[in-house]
């Protein structure tokens, strides 16, 4: 198995256990602000979804967010900001069902552009300093900007289900 091929399928996995870690919530458990300086779960995800979304469509492949184009006023999300701060997070609302059929499109256009690399594409480098990240290579920002990412805030999501009584990761 070739690099390409085992984060793609890697970042398929992590779309598909953060989907189902989402089954079931509540639109109250999605808002519900935890005590101290933790991030609803409707803050979470859309940085999640958003910050991918970000950085295929922008970042890697030099376009805008779907969330800036076809998907405008259509993400379920009051106010999109991928680099979410504190005030945002409190306010922010979604339309779950929504915002995760923008997530299925967000999924497909990481897929598509997953599928279009090969492993000499991973070792590209990117200037990045505009973000504040020096210089990456396709390869570390897939991996640890959108794979690792998406785990992180699963992983973020499940705590705070399990601190409203629900059950975080499905297994």
């Amino acid at each position: 198995m070739n690099a390409t091929t085992l984060l793609r399928e890697q970042i398929q996995q992590a779309h598909g256990f953060l989907n189902v870690t989402l089954e079931g919530i509540t639109a109250e458990q999605t808002h519900w602000a935890p005590p101290g300086t933790a991030n609803p779960i409707a803050a979470t995800y859309v940085h999640a979804i958003a910050s991918e979304d970000l950085a295929i469509n922008m970042v890697l492949k030099g376009g805008a967010p779907l969330y800036a184009t076809e998907w405008a006023e259509k993400t379920g999300i009051s106010e999109v900001q991928p680099l979410s701060t504190a005030e945002w997070a409190r306010r922010v609302r979604i339309d779950l069902p929504a915002v995760s059929v923008y997530a299925q499109a967000v999924h497909a256009a990481t897929d598509a552009y997953l599928a279009t690399l090969t492993d000499e594409d991973l070792a590209r480098d990117l200037d990045l300093t505009s973000f504040g990240l020096g210089h990456m290579t396709v390869g570390t920002i897939l991996n640890r900007m959108v794979l690792g990412h998406i785990d992180n805030m699963t992983g973020e999501i499940s705590v705070l289900k399990g601190l409203q009584g629900a059950k975080g990761y499905p297994i």
